[in-house]
């Protein structure tokens, strides 16, 4: 295998969907050298063997040097677990190198933007700790290609409970609901913090079937308000069971899009729009690493960005990712 990049070194590699992500890189970039990273050597290198084309490395986290040689050269750092020394994002704005976080609350991101602040010019860092890598966010701005204005997004998303994914994904979730004070809504045309009662929701399953839902911020929330100006975002989650399970089939993973607004032709209009992955919520989420990397090493979609601070919806066009989720195995429906 030849290529003209050093491996893209993604730690967490070797977890579900890490290792998922590894795939569909591959996928979509059969030549490009992978570095599967994690904290166990043999599980790492055993993963590399199976994507192809890659190697597989032990990252310590609590190291500056991330444990590895100094020899060795990346393309870009991927991190599929929550570093809370900000390690990873050093170790790449000292190498120059592309930084893509997936891991962080609304709540939680001071520390890697400060970080950022501090070091402007070294890397382009990419913040995309969106729900599933950008699944629900960029659907939604496809859809807002026919509005000329919007009032309300209302986002629903379904994480079947047999469709956690592994601890890392795990941690992330018990952390974020845990240790969130509020969930990051817009309601009147603020940015506005809701909790308790108020977060509180309903989910309507693809099938018809009302779930309870709380309210969730991933950074969908923000970058939808700061996009678009609707005067109501909220973005509700329910763990539960998927419309697929309740049929008897695998778990499946659901994403509802509810927009009201003014259509190009002056017409107010509500649509809804249902997104289901029938094999969960990994696929789409590998994939959004997937697409993140290809733009920030510039293989799609223009070329590569400088150092800068930015947003996977800043740099990825709506239709062409909405168009690898379908190839990925997406299916669409508007009702």
């Amino acid at each position: 295998m030849s290529s003209k990049f050093s491996p893209v070194l993604i730690i967490g590699g070797s977890g579900v969907v890490g290792s998922q992500a590894a795939k569909a890189i591959r996928r979509l970039h059969p030549d490009l050298p992978l570095a599967i990273g994690g904290r166990d050597l043999s599980r790492a290198q055993a993963v590399a063997s199976e994507v192809g084309g890659a190697t597989g490395v032990r990252v310590d986290l609590d190291r500056a040097d991330l444990g590895l040689d100094d020899k060795d050269a990346f393309s870009a750092v991927v991190i599929f677990v929550k570093d809370e020394r900000l390690t990873s994002m050093r170790y790449a704005q000292g190498r120059g190198i592309p930084y893509i976080s997936l891991s962080s609350g609304t709540f939680e991101i001071g520390p890697e933007v400060a970080q950022y602040i501090h070091a402007p010019d070294k890397a382009p860092i990419l913040l995309a700790s969106h729900w599933l890598a950008g699944a629900a966010i960029f659907p939604v701005l496809e859809a807002l290609s026919s509005y000329e204005t919007v009032d309300a997004i209302r986002i629903g998303v379904l994480l079947d409970e047999e469709d956690m994914g592994g601890p890392a994904a795990l941690a992330d979730y018990n952390r974020i609901t845990g240790n969130a004070p509020a969930s990051l809504t817009v309601k009147d045309g603020k940015l506005h913090w809701a909790s308790g009662q108020e977060a509180s929701a309903r989910y309507k399953s693809v099938d018809g079937v009302e779930l309870d839902a709380a309210a969730y911020s991933p950074f969908d929330v923000m970058a939808l308000a700061t996009r678009t100006g609707a005067r109501e975002i909220r973005l509700d989650l329910a763990y539960s069971v998927s419309a697929s399970r309740r049929r008897g089939e695998p778990f499946s993973t659901e994403i509802t899009l509810e927009i009201e607004g003014q259509s190009k032709d002056g017409e107010w209009v509500s649509r809804r729009h249902e997104i289901v992955h029938p094999q969960g919520q990994a696929p789409l989420t590998a994939l959004g690493v997937a697409l993140a990397v290809e733009r920030m090493l510039g293989l799609s979609g223009g070329e590569a960005p400088k150092a800068g601070l930015y947003l996977p919806e800043v740099l990825i066009e709506p239709a062409y990712y909405v168009s690898r989720m379908k190839e990925f195995g997406t299916s669409f429906a508007d009702r």
